[in-house]
């Protein structure tokens, strides 16, 4: 007898810890609401109730932030679709610096025109003054954030970064000029910086080349005609709206709005590579370039972010976690269109997540890219 109980009190001891390794995480999983479920079409390709489940731990994390909408196409085909309260199909949401990759778009629709090149001065009437070094910047080291021009995102305080003072403080009521007139801080070429001056001075070149006149309204009106002729139409954005400063010119760095599921067609665009329905709306080369690393960084093409990482380290997308191939538009406060073409995948997600919350955030949008194989 005396024997024989050790071995029976080790044995359940360790019953918890052997139970604990059945389960897998040692706790039983939380009920899935039916709504969550609901919100996954019946048949998306992949087990529905683990899709349901890594939407749902996305939606009801706070410490990822505030999800409002959150849409999952695969092979072209919505198979899931949640919005938080307050948020549905129909409300336009701010893209942020999303914008910046329709700026990028429509700048390619007038390369392919043949109204500009992309290894050229471009049309700026102060830089084109004899000895101003700005005029050697070209569209090219426009496109990927490598102009030279001293910019500065995101510093602290606020107030003194370039894009809050550009479009809120003393640059709003003319954001190019203010964007402009920065001098350079590095050789044209030689250093990448994340610059919203220098989408707004891309949405500038596109309005000098579509209009002549000085005037804001006939800058304005000559800019949304023409995206709504080669792009907003062709491609159904029918909610896609864009705002314009005082000046007329379009604020390609954010002010893009538009409902989830049209964030959603555009992420497609670019996963077909510039067609809609088999109709080439932009060349294929194009996106080529827009998801072709820049030669300062290899996480940023032309104004779309790529998955890898940053000189510094960091990680704006899911490197390990996804394909490669992945790329994105990402706009402030967790804004995503994530674009994977091995998988034949689009994920939008709009919402508000603050610095300190964006690892979280990017750990749930992993888990959900990670539902879906590679085509």
């Amino acid at each position: 007898m005396s024997t024989r109980r050790p071995s029976l009190i080790l044995t359940l001891a360790a019953l918890p810890t052997l139970l604990a390794g059945c389960s897998g995480s040692g706790a039983p999983e939380r009920p899935l609401d039916p709504a969550a479920l609901g919100a996954v079409v019946a048949s998306p390709g992949v087990p529905r109730t683990a899709l349901a489940r890594a939407i749902d731990d996305l939606f009801t994390d706070a410490d990822a932030g505030e999800t409002r909408a959150l849409l999952v196409l695969s092979g072209g085909k919505v198979v899931a679709e949640r919005y938080g309260p307050g948020f549905g199909r129909d409300n336009r949401q701010i893209g942020w610096s999303m914008s910046k990759s329709v700026t990028g778009v429509l700048i390619g629709l007038l390369v392919a025109d043949g109204r500009l090149r992309l290894d050229e001065s471009v049309p700026i009437p102060a830089w084109q003054r004899s000895g101003d070094p700005r005029g050697e910047i070209t569209l090219r080291q426009l496109l990927q954030m490598r102009s030279g021009l001293r910019h500065t995102e995101g510093a602290s305080p606020p107030w003194r970064s370039d894009e809050v003072r550009m479009e809120f403080l003393d640059g709003r009521d003319n954001m190019a000029a203010y964007a402009e007139e920065q001098p350079l801080e590095a050789e044209p070429g030689a250093k990448w910086e994340y610059s919203s001056a220098t989408s707004v001075i891309l949405a500038d070149i596109a309005a000098r080349t579509l209009s002549d006149s000085p005037d804001p309204g006939a800058r304005q009106r000559a800019v949304a005609d023409y995206l709504q002729a080669r792009l907003f139409g062709p491609v159904g954005l029918r909610s896609m709206v864009a705002e314009y400063d005082a000046a007329g010119t379009l604020i390609g760095s954010s002010m893009i709005h538009a409902a989830p599921r049209d964030w959603a067609r555009f992420g497609e665009f670019l996963r077909n590579g510039g067609a809609v329905a088999g109709a080439q709306v932009l060349p294929r080369s194009w996106v080529e370039f827009m998801t072709r690393p820049s030669p300062r960084n290899p996480g940023y093409g032309a104004h779309l972010w790529l998955n890898r990482p940053q000189p510094d380290g960091s990680v704006q997308l899911l490197p390990g976690r996804a394909p490669r191939s992945l790329f994105a538009c990402i706009g402030h406060g967790g804004q995503y269109v994530l674009v994977s073409p091995e998988q034949q995948l689009t994920i939008v997600r709009m919402g508000k997540s603050e610095g300190d919350q964006r690892g979280r955030l990017l750990d749930h949008l992993a888990q959900i890219v990670e539902q879906f194989p590679k085509r």
